[in-house]
């Protein structure tokens, strides 16, 4: 049945809150209970190009694009102001929507809030361009202007922190616009529009439509207006995403799937290694791209490793995502649940002895799936190599450095990776051997917002981050030439005064 408590989701563009062209709407659909939540608005390509009208009448007719820097960041700010003051309801928003544990939604919507506020400080102190002067002939500077309308595509895996990671730095730089969130967690980012529109941004320069990726998005990317598209997602999306934007010539930037490696060497820090190896798989509900879905384990310590593995296995919480003891919640839907578990008996026929914690029966009517070990697995296995996302962590062993390297860098994917060593010269070495976007060294999965977010090979195209997400992608750089002084300039055509035309 559906959830009394919360309302219908409609579209939100021009500054308010609409049906779809065509009156339709979808199930939101609780992970926990597979119940419908509520109906959500279903937009498609008339809704896109009204959302895109709008967004760049917006940049183009309206303020914001003109407006003072400032003014522009008053918004921004206002905008985390409101994130805060509304920081409980938003967490339980997404936990109901997502399965994402209540504890670690809490955490995310405050580094929400973070993200408008550091692209607000960002924009102010890092977006200025460079003068060079050519002797007393020229002055050469650059400036960076706003690109105009541009298409966001959001994930359904902690929707509202990264939803928030792309919208502050498009907003911020002076942009306006179009918001496409998953249709699997349309509920922050309707909460997010309720708060644009509670700080009283300029109408068209914020705009969400609510659809399916094959009609919504497809016509998000395809529509000439739209002057770049940021997409986070899986990687067969990613490159329909990257043909299709291609007849437009726009911008694209791409964050995708990921089969990232945890290496565990034998003079690591035993118990911190754990930690992180646990965590990072295991949180999010393991529904997370730089999960650390393959650990490779030096055979020093494989089997006293692969013993504390499964005794944290074995403790880890299944429960209610909203429940502060929750641990793990269920997937995000059914058809995910079924993929994760199909890999799993497919790990099993590839040979792996596949370790699992418990589900307690109260819990069958969610998307659950235990905590699971592929242990005894080879790199090669197809469990090892395809994105699974989901809480399965493949155990390989290895014993030398060249070996493991060799493995980290054997999968389509170069999204992170983690190296865990005591030798801090190995440490160095194998951090930049590893084919990966994102090294860490001894530590988890620790985010600095100024740093270049993004992957190789097929976990990515572009970086954004910090500086990098206002000067690379949301802006375009402009060189303007200034002469100083008379310098020569060749004279074609000119008439020869000595009789000559």
């Amino acid at each position: 049945m559906k959830h009394e408590q919360i309302d219908d989701v409609k579209l939100f563009m021009n500054g308010k809150f609409v049906e779809s062209e065509r009156n339709a709407y979808f199930e939101n659909i609780n992970p926990f209970t597979n119940e419908v939540i509520n109906y959500v608005a279903k937009g498609n390509e008339l809704d896109i190009e009204n959302a895109v009208q709008a967004a760049e009448e917006a940049f183009t007719k309206g303020p914001w694009g003109k407006m003072k820097l400032k003014e522009r960041m008053a918004y921004i700010e206002k905008i985390a102001t409101l994130i805060d003051e509304n920081q409980e309801e938003i967490a339980v928003l997404e936990s109901l929507d997502s399965g994402l544990p209540i504890k670690q939604t809490r955490n995310m919507i405050s580094r929400a809030a973070e993200n408008f506020r550091f692209y607000s400080r960002m924009v102010q102190t890092k977006m200025h361009g460079d003068a060079y002067q050519v002797d007393c002939e020229f002055l050469n500077y650059t400036v960076y202007q706003p690109l105009g309308a541009v298409g966001l595509i959001t994930p359904w895996n902690a929707p509202f922190m990264l939803t928030t990671w792309k919208v502050a730095p498009a907003l911020a730089s002076g942009n306006t616009v179009i918001l496409k969130p998953a249709e699997l967690s349309p509920l922050s980012a309707n909460k997010l529009a309720e708060i644009i529109q509670q700080a009283k941004l300029p109408n068209g320069v914020f705009n969400v439509v609510h659809g399916y990726g094959e009609e919504a998005g497809a016509s998000l990317v395809q529509n000439e207006k739209v002057k770049a598209i940021s997409f986070t997602g899986e990687t067969v999306t990613g490159k329909t995403i990257i043909k299709n934007a291609a007849d437009s010539l726009k911008k694209t930037s791409m964050e995708l799937g990921g089969k990232s490696p945890l290496i565990i060497f034998d003079d690591a820090d035993f118990e911190r290694a754990l930690d992180a190896a646990v965590w990072g798989i295991f949180s999010f509900n393991g529904e997370r791209c730089t999960a650390n879905s393959r650990v490779f384990v030096h055979k020093n310590i494989k089997q006293r490793f692969i013993n504390a593995l499964k005794r944290r296995v074995d403790h880890i919480v299944l429960g209610d995502p909203m429940d502060m003891k929750t641990e793990i919640g269920p997937l995000i839907n059914r058809e995910h649940y079924k993929k994760v578990m199909e890999y799993i008996h497919l790990a099993k026929e590839e040979g792996c002895e596949v370790y699992q914690g418990n589900i307690p029966k109260h819990l069958t009517k969610g998307n659950f799936v235990p905590p699971t070990l592929l242990l005894h697995a080879k790199n090669e296995m197809q469990a090892s190599q395809e994105e699974i996302f989901g809480p399965v962590m493949s155990v390989i062993t290895f014993s030398e450095e060249e070996e493991v390297i060799q493995m980290a860098n054997d999968t389509q994917y170069g999204l992170a990776g983690y190296v865990w060593t005591n030798d801090l010269k190995r440490g160095h070495r194998v951090a930049q051997a590893v084919d990966s976007g994102m090294i860490w060294i001894n530590a988890q999965n620790v985010r600095d917002l100024r740093i270049p977010f993004g992957g190789m090979k097929a976990s990515g195209i572009g970086r954004e981050g910090g500086q990098h997400a206002i000067l690379e992608f949301y802006t375009e750089p402009k060189a303007i030439h200034v002469s100083l002084g008379n310098h020569p300039i060749p004279q074609f055509g000119k008439p020869n005064h000595k009789g000559g035309k």
